[in-house]
């Protein structure tokens, strides 16, 4: 994969996770980030950096940008979200606009 088809993502406590820009790009938030004319960090060196989302959140939000891609085309199957993330991660989706 060539560095200009992935987006780094960065969580709260600094680990970073290197995404395809496919993936990112189910996020709204994170597409307006990376396409928006200007000349912001974001889309100049590829990162994002979420200060407000946990290494956890983050990880289980690229699996879901993963999933979408692989399962958006209507083929029925389900994400699967462990209870005791599940605030944390609709609290994350709100602001990723996914």
């Amino acid at each position: 994969m060539r560095k200009e088809d992935t987006v780094k993502l960065i969580s709260a406590e600094g680990f970073e996770f290197v995404i395809h820009k496919d993936a990112a790009m189910v996020s709204q938030t994170i597409r307006n980030m990376l396409t928006s004319p200007g000349s912001f960090a974001e889309t100049e060196h590829g990162e994002v950096t979420f200060p407000e989302i946990s290494t956890t959140i983050l990880e289980k939000i690229c699996k879901y940008f993963y999933w979408n891609l692989q399962f958006a085309s209507g083929k029925e199957t389900e994400f699967h979200i462990e209870p005791e993330l599940t605030l944390e991660l609709m609290m994350a989706a709100n602001y990723l606009h996914t």
